[in-house]
């Protein structure tokens, strides 16, 4: 199986083209202009520049999209929320409107989302059904997912993957947390009632794999372990698992002062959306890691 990756040197794009290529498969990367990293079988894109080399995507199987600027790599100013955007929307976009031109396009796209699509909604138990929320995040996921419009108008099977929270030692939020929890500063945001949807790496891989291969699979789908834990519960499970005190707080006063990160830790930190994998679970995917306890323990022997 041929399969074209972007975002392939990202945390889940390094994780799902290694895992591919042990198997067998043959990934192509989409990379940007100068890319240090680019193999003489890639294919350049500019997605800022709406130009991408089109002809080179002519008979692949499939094609995972995971490129994106990162919602928490800067401060939310007007400025890198519409980088944010953009760089979701038009690299779609582009893609999309690429892929439905070829004379022989892949069988699926499976094109990244976040379960920011559902808001801040309490203890509301949320499915693929439910509707979006209506901040930031909310509107910036349903702008996301339209803009596969093109593939899907083209008859290209489309998966939007609405990935919750990814464990992995190796990037994202979780290593970010590992050195303040070992030095005993592990805390849990404000009363840490809102709650966290997580999914393993190897749960993230394994479902995006799972896209791809099922057929039947198609439209919104919960990238999410099936038990979801409060913020409280995971400070809890991650202190245990190493062996330290979990015991502080922040307040939401603090991240709204001047140096805190304001809007952005309402969305990240005290946002509450009780996802659930209902499409993944009746489809027949098989978690590897299924409790917050087991998925931590994991992911840290391995680090």
């Amino acid at each position: 199986m041929q399969v074209a990756i972007s975002g392939a040197s990202g945390l889940i794009g390094r994780a799902l083209r290694e895992q591919l290529e042990t198997d067998g498969h043959q990934v192509i990367a989409l990379v940007r202009p100068g890319s240090a990293e680019a193999g003489p079988d890639d294919v350049r894109w500019n997605p800022a520049h709406g130009t991408i080399d089109a002809p080179r995507l002519e008979g692949v199987d499939a094609v995972v999209h995971l490129a994106g600027a990162g919602v928490a790599s800067g401060r939310w100013t007007e400025e890198h929320r519409r980088e944010v955007h953009d760089s979701r929307t038009l690299g779609t976009a582009l893609l999309a409107e690429a892929l439905a031109g070829l004379e022989r396009p892949p069988s699926v796209l499976v094109s990244g989302s976040a379960i920011g699509y559902y808001g801040d909604r309490g203890d509301e138990v949320l499915t693929e059904t439910s509707g979006p929320g209506d901040d930031f995040l909310a509107r910036l996921c349903v702008d996301w997912e339209r803009s596969t419009a093109a593939a899907e108008a083209a008859g290209i099977r489309t998966v939007h993957l609405r990935t919750g929270v990814v464990l992995s030692s190796e990037g994202g939020a979780l290593q970010k947390q590992l050195l303040p929890f070992k030095l005993g500063l592990g805390a849990r945001a404000g009363r840490g009632a809102q709650w966290l949807p997580w999914i393993t790496i190897d749960d993230e891989v394994g479902a995006i794999r799972f896209a791809i291969e099922r057929t039947e699979v198609s439209g919104a789908l919960n990238l999410t372990a099936p038990e979801p834990v409060t913020n409280a519960a995971f400070t809890k499970a991650l202190g245990r698992v190493l062996h330290r005190p979990a015991v502080l707080v922040i307040p939401k006063v603090v991240t709204h002062l001047p140096l805190g990160i304001g809007p952005l830790a309402d969305s990240l930190l005290f946002s509450s959306a009780r996802v659930e994998p209902e499409r993944l679970l009746s489809s027949g995917y098989e978690f590897r890691h299924r409790t917050i306890d087991d998925a931590l323990a994991h992911v840290l022997r391995r680090a």
